[in-house]
């Protein structure tokens, strides 16, 4: 498997910022996240205090992100990375790929976390049930549920084409969205439009089967047989394991370095202040310090 230099995830300010960085820097990159950039950036009606582009439109300084991309030839890999796990000497990166290419996989010396706050927190039962009835990647489990009925809470219409995928395998499929837009899923797929507050298991007459509760109830009143939660974004301490967190945020020093050697974080994951210009300056702290990292690793192992 080819394995890069820096691997970098995230596609707002403080991960393209990084990118272009650690590019300057003559290192292998590995760019990860969602081609249309951030649509936080995109949606924001103006933004004073990005120095040197006063009362900025989003969508221009988005249009300026993806020209600056392009005059360096930086090409975004449209995937969700789903885990990272510290392999040593490197990093393997998970990534829920497509429902055409299925699970994905990445190698990279060094990796970068760009990926934002995680909206919201996570769902009580979420994480104590995650692998044992509740997953965060359809096209990697899949197969599981073959026959089965699965819940897909979705944060995001990106999420409605793992929700496809995954009733091409699943006996039944329902659909919570965690959002406004309209839904836009085949007739096999039954849309619930409820607030999901928990999730639990159970017994049942049928087996072990995983409960989502809802809004005003006091009992789940929807079953299956296993739950996926779909965001852009997994909370840190569940996308890195053994990674130092504070809340939703990761923990860094001054270099944005992590707790785990070869690990950095840049822009929301690290704090607030939540500023476009602020995670851009983390984002070139970020990968300065990446590419020193593999530079000193190079000369110890000469």
């Amino acid at each position: 498997m080819e394995r890069y230099d820096i691997a970098i995830i995230g596609t707002g300010p403080a991960g393209l910022e990084a990118a272009i960085t650690a590019k300057i820097r003559g290192k292998k990159i590995l760019l990860l996240g969602n081609a249309d950039l951030s649509t936080k950036v995109e949606k924001a009606h103006a933004i004073d205090n990005y120095l040197g582009l006063p009362h900025i439109a989003g969508e221009d300084l988005a249009a300026a992100y993806q020209k600056h991309l392009d005059s360096m030839g930086i090409e975004i890999t449209q995937d969700r990375i789903t885990a990272v796990y510290a392999m040593g000497d490197y990093f393997a990166l998970q990534g829920a790929g497509t429902p055409e290419s299925g699970m994905t996989a990445y190698e990279a010396s060094a990796v970068i976390l760009a990926t934002g706050v995680v909206a919201g927190k996570t769902l009580p039962g979420e994480e104590q049930y995650l692998g044992r009835g509740v997953s965060y990647c359809a096209t990697c489990d899949a197969a599981l549920y073959r026959g089965k009925t699965a819940v897909v809470i979705g944060y995001g219409s990106r999420e409605e084409a793992e929700a496809e995928f995954l009733s091409e395998v699943a006996d039944k499929v329902y659909y919570v969205p965690v959002y406004q837009d309209e839904v836009k899923l085949n007739e096999r797929i039954e849309v619930v439009r409820r607030k999901p507050v928990g999730i639990s298991e159970l017994k049942t007459e049928q087996g072990r089967k995983m409960g989502v509760l809802f809004e005003g109830e006091e009992a789940p009143s929807l079953l299956a047989d296993g739950v996926f939660v779909l965001r852009e974004a997994v909370s840190p301490g569940q996308l890195v394991p053994g990674l130092e967190t504070d809340g939703s945020h990761v923990v860094t020093d001054r270099s944005m370095a992590c707790s785990l050697p070869g690990c950095f974080a840049c822009g929301d994951i690290t704090g607030t202040p939540y500023q476009y210009i602020k995670s851009a300056g983390e984002g070139n702290v970020a990968a300065l310090s990446a590419a020193a990292y593999l530079d000193l690793k190079r000369r110890e192992q000469a």
